[in-house]
């Protein structure tokens, strides 16, 4: 087999991507606009470096992959580490990251052609990993937000595994949103019906438009809606109003929108990618204040939506207890790491492995809160 390394998405070879599912994030069109408006560039400290995977001039395996300067855009927190290789005199960054930049979404991280397994080209993709950090300097490698084969992939090859806990619903025949209402505490029922009327009586009501339905004039307000979520929290957003004019065109089927208008105004804007099976809640912004929009929004409208259209999951994004009291049960999330250095490559597999035991505790504590009546199971 021979790696090689390719400087940005659109040189993969087309063969590739005729072999990969719908999963919107591990897509040309979306990894493309990242790189094409900028959000995903040196500049930005997320140098492409995508590993290639090639057989007699056929390719097998394509691994995204970054060069970073720095931790954000991941999701996954290493802070402790890098302080600790700077006390001990040693440069944590750069550092080599294979995720979906900006978007901590479990799910597919590499494409394969046709015919070939992750159990066969896995470890010569981590042999390359190995070797690209050792050609660019960098300390380690990271494989944030894992689907099971890659977390299995990992362990066998004797990487360190870190847990997370997120919170994601699931349709569990339901039949509507009266179905899942009807599957709640009476405490949780009244709560979320309130919430939702109080939406209502503040003169507000939800659109769902899907992304073949939006305009300019609509892409404008929702950006300015997601420039207004950076600000509260005096911070620049990632991504550009080029990147989302750039997924607007390229992949309108997989988007969809959640416009909430006020008295005819738009109000505040929430958007969505999906695909066969998953709803996936990315970005939010409000220029109006009206109390529990949020809820209604993100969260009350896309489990509607995934009951029309026949989706099993809804994942709503990272964070946020307040997900479990609505019917979001907690999830165990999955990260790899590799540090060239084999001293923390030791430390950082005892750490992991102490911090798993708080994380299943705490995924274990959550499960009790949930609103689901006890019959109904959930």
């Amino acid at each position: 087999m021979y790696r090689r390394t390719l400087a940005a998405i659109t040189d993969a070879p087309a063969t590739l991507w005729e072999s990969a599912g719908d999963y919107p994030f591990l897509s040309l069109p979306f990894l493309a606009a990242l790189e094409q408006s900028g959000a995903v560039s040196k500049a930005t400290g997320w140098t492409p470096r995508h590993l290639l995977l090639e057989e007699e001039g056929k390719a097998l395996a394509l691994l995204p992959l970054y060069r970073k300067t720095h931790n954000r855009g991941e999701y996954v927190f290493d802070h402790g580490w890098a302080e600790a290789y700077q006390h001990h005199g040693l440069d944590y960054y750069p550092r080599l990251v294979s995720s979906i930049p900006f978007t901590p979404v479990p799910g597919p991280r590499c494409l394969l052609a046709p015919g070939v397994s992750l159990e066969a080209a896995g470890p010569a993709l981590l042999a390359g990993v190995r070797a690209e950090a050792t050609a660019c300097g960098a300390s380690s490698w990271h494989g944030l937000f894992l689907p099971p084969d890659w977390q299995a992939l990992c362990e066998q090859q004797g990487l360190a595994l870190r847990r997370g806990c997120q919170f994601a619903w699931q349709d569990q025949g339901y039949g509507g949103f009266e179905g899942f209402l009807q599957a709640l505490t009476s405490k949780r029922r009244k709560s979320i019906k309130a919430e939702r009327r109080r939406v209502a009586e503040q003169g507000v009501s939800c659109r769902r438009l899907g992304g073949a339905e939006l305009t300019e004039e609509h892409w404008d307000f929702f950006y300015r809606c997601y420039q207004q979520t950076y600000a509260e929290h005096g911070q620049r957003p990632y991504l550009s109003r080029a990147f989302f004019g750039a997924i607007a065109g390229s992949m309108p089927q997989q988007l969809l929108l959640v416009l909430a208008e006020a008295h005819g105004q738009p109000a505040a804007a929430a958007l969505f990618f999906h695909d066969k099976t998953t709803l996936y809640g990315r970005y939010w912004g409000a220029l109006a204040n009206v109390d529990c929009l949020h809820f209604e929004a993100c969260y009350y409208q896309g489990i509607e939506y995934c009951l029309e259209r026949g989706l099993q999951h809804f994942d709503p994004g990272t964070q946020g207890e307040h997900k479990l009291s609505r019917g979001f049960g907690p999830v165990l999330t999955c990260s790899a790491h590799w540090l060239a250095e084999p001293a923390f490559m030791a430390a950082v597999q005892r750490f992991v492995q102490e911090e798993e035991t708080y994380v299943r505790a705490y995924q274990q504590d959550a499960l009790q809160h949930l609103p689901f009546r006890q019959e109904a199971g959930g």
